[in-house]
């Protein structure tokens, strides 16, 4: 058999049990958090549009 290569007969026979109960899965709400977050940014948008100008340059001059 060359790269690539698989036997076809066992692509046919092949079974699936789709009625298990596996529990061994991942549990999404193991950590769940419940509440809110709140940013207090204290500068305008502008003005943090002219620091990322200024950093901006600052990379470009180095």
């Amino acid at each position: 058999m060359g790269f690539g290569s698989y036997d076809e007969s066992e692509q046919d026979n092949q079974e699936y049990d789709s009625d298990f109960d596996d529990d061994s899965g991942v549990n999404t709400e193991e950590n769940s958090h419940e509440g809110s977050v709140d940013f207090e940014i204290g500068a305008s948008n502008d003005e943090l549009i002219d620091r990322l100008k200024d950093i901006k340059d600052e990379e470009n001059e180095a």
